[in-house]
């Protein structure tokens, strides 16, 4: 087998990881993962003002901490820290170590032809590679592989793939390399972090990082350092393989993974296996991640106190500008004891393509009614300008149309080929048919009670759209939970939803639905649409939601 570790679930994440790993770990390889819908943003920017920046400047004190020990155990660093620059992050490392072989990966950055792919208005654009880059790195005895934008799960799948030598037709191999991969790539998230039921858990105080032992045939188990704090559980792995993903059909640039045929058995404490995981011919199309910016946003808040909270938002709405989008939080409690607790919150926000008309002339608007609005007006911060956001979409462009290329340490660049297995992407993404379920109604009692009481939950965002998965426990609850969580019943639960569309998607081996709410985001994390712009609570908010459950499953 091959140990793969993971150290880092996004820019900005716990830095001292990679010597944690390679203290504990006995690992083979450790990945970092950085590269979030937002984050390619952020490095657009940091790149416009700065040309030799564009990448995950976090890697680099963190390559500085810990390459000599890597070095030492020979564990190879595969990290996407390259972000738009994965030549000048290599270069900066190898002016730091010399002697360590950088290799990297690029082609992803399409932003110089964005014309050509109808991408007009990008700041960013950078299609999904898959794994067979870092592999060519790896077997031409690269120490440490920089990337670009691939798919999170390619760093695993890379390693993987140069370690038992697999080729494109080993699509089981590879698909159960991405399942795996799809795990450890958020880091602690397979650990115990954001984990619904995190009350089970005897300490999370410090989680380690997960580390996926992988076979020849694809198979994993997934664990962590022994004397970590966390968990591994089938729980806490099945809350991961649910996050931000769509159908049964998980698609890569390598291999379509079918979520629907995972299998997961708790080996032992803290070890849990993937098998029985299938995989199909991935599309001929790669997704492209495209960035751009929307316009200028600014937003003030309201602090409403006391009696009449209702009348207090009807009157700043009637005094503000009409094209104010409006949210009022009702944080106040009856007959409170402090302020704080008396007084809810009115946010207004305004968008806009004028910085000015969106900027000042807005938040002194709200200023200017301090002594003729309601009693007890004040606001949560002084009035500013307003600040550029961006937008987010997703585009699908012909795989022949993006280079892969393999930039070895001593330069030599080898051009890496798409899978030849490659189907229409019509063909390889066709929903699959929901499987015939037993949903007989439960006999017995049923008692009012939040939903979290019986079942588990992780969502996150995709773009625009909201990913919820939900699942329970054990056998006995799947019949329920697979009759009850319908399309209508989300609607009903989480009213914001309703007008929007909504799809589930059943997968009885997880003893899980996943719900895909479109357009629940606007345009992305960035535009800001609702108080959770990445949907990270929208798992929580439905499981504090009550409902008719049978007693047995409480």
């Amino acid at each position: 087998m091959i140990r793969i570790g993971n150290a880092s679930g996004f820019y900005g994440d716990r830095p001292e990881a990679f010597r944690e790993l390679l203290e504990a770990g006995n690992v083979d390889v450790i990945t970092g993962d950085y590269l979030a819908e937002l984050t390619m943003l952020i490095l657009a920017r940091d790149k416009a003002k700065d040309p030799s920046r564009g990448y995950a400047r976090t890697f680099v004190d963190q390559f500085q901490d810990c390459v000599d020990l890597a070095a030492a155990q020979r564990v190879r660093l595969v990290v996407n820290a390259g972000g738009l620059n994965p030549a000048g992050l290599a270069e900066r490392l190898r002016e730091l170590s010399p002697n360590i072989k950088v290799a990297y990966v690029e082609g992803d950055d399409l932003l110089h032809r964005a014309s050509d792919f109808g991408l007009d208005g990008a700041i960013a654009a950078n299609a999904y590679l898959g794994a067979f880059g870092i592999a060519e790195c790896l077997k031409q005895g690269a120490d440490v592989v920089v990337t670009g934008r691939v798919t999170d799960a390619s760093l695993t799948v890379g390693p993987a793939a140069a370690h038992f030598g697999w080729a494109p037709e080993d699509l089981d191999a590879i698909a159960g390399a991405m399942a795996a991969g799809h795990v450890i790539e958020c880091g602690t998230q397979a650990t115990g972090g954001n984990y619904a039921f995190f009350r089970t858990i005897e300490n999370l105080d410090h989680p380690g990082f997960p580390i996926a032992e992988i076979y020849p045939d694809g198979s994993s188990v997934i664990t962590k350092p022994e004397a970590s704090d966390g968990a591994v559980t089938t729980g806490t792995v099945t809350a991961q393989l649910l996050y931000e993903v769509g159908g049964a059909r998980y698609a890569g640039p390598d291999a379509i993974l079918r979520l629907d045929s995972i299998e997961l058995t708790q080996e032992a404490e803290d070890r849990v296996r993937i098998s029985n995981v299938r995989g199909e011919p991935p599309p001929d199309t790669l997704k492209v991640g495209v960035n751009a910016l929307g316009g200028y946003r600014n937003e003030v808040t309201f602090v409403l106190t006391g009696l009449d909270i209702e009348a207090k938002a009807d009157l700043v709405k009637r005094q503000m500008p009409a094209d104010t989008a409006w949210t009022l939080a009702r944080t106040d409690h009856d007959n409170a004891e402090t302020t704080e607790t008396a007084s809810a919150l009115l946010h207004g926000t305004v968008r806009g393509k004028d910085p000015d008309s969106a900027g000042r002339r807005f938040s002194d608007a709200a200023v200017h009614l301090a002594l003729g609005s309601y009693p007890g007006f004040h606001l949560t911060a002084p009035p500013g300008a307003a600040s550029p956001y961006g937008v987010f979409r997703a585009a699908m462009v012909p795989a022949t149309e993006v280079p892969h290329v393999a930039v070895l340490p001593d330069g030599r660049r080898i051009n890496i080929p798409h899978s030849p297995l490659a189907v229409p992407t019509a063909k390889a993404l066709a929903p699959v048919p929901e499987p015939a379920l037993s949903l007989a109604e439960r006999p017995g009692a049923t008692r009012q009670a939040p939903l979290g009481v019986a079942v588990g939950a992780r969502s996150g965002d995709k773009g625009g759209d909201a990913n919820l998965g939900v699942w329970v426990a054990d056998d006995r609850g799947w019949p329920w939970l697979a009759g009850f969580l319908t399309v209508e019943r989300v609607r009903e639960l989480l009213p914001e939803t309703a007008g929007l569309n909504t799809e589930r998607h059943v997968l009885p081996n997880l003893r899980a639905v996943n719900v895909i709410v479109r357009g629940l985001l606007g345009e992305g994390v960035a535009y800001h649409a609702r108080f959770d712009p990445q949907a990270k609570a929208l798992g929580e908010l439905l499981r504090s939601r009550f409902a008719d459950i049978p007693e047995d499953l409480l």
